[in-house]
């Protein structure tokens, strides 16, 4: 399934802007139909599988209370 470059974003969760650069490093590969670049949205299926479990992972992390320092007390 073909879409344009801010229907990805919008699918990955990510900036237009950091996708259309991706796009002109050619990091990204599209198919330009004569007005605007589309995007196999099915070669990004994995990508975002791992976008999604970095974001839980972060999300646990946030969540999680800081340790104690060890080192807090002043001793000078």
């Amino acid at each position: 399934m073909y879409v344009t470059i801010s229907e990805l974003a919008a699918y990955l969760e990510l900036p237009e802007e950091y996708v259309t650069k991706q796009v002109k490093l050619g990091h990204v590969k599209t198919v330009f139909d004569g007005e605007k670049h589309l995007v196999n949205r099915d070669q990004f299926l994995w990508h975002k599988e791992q976008l999604d479990i970095k974001r839980k992972q972060f999300a646990q992390e946030a969540e999680e209370p800081l340790p104690e320092d060890w080192d807090a007390k002043d001793e000078d």
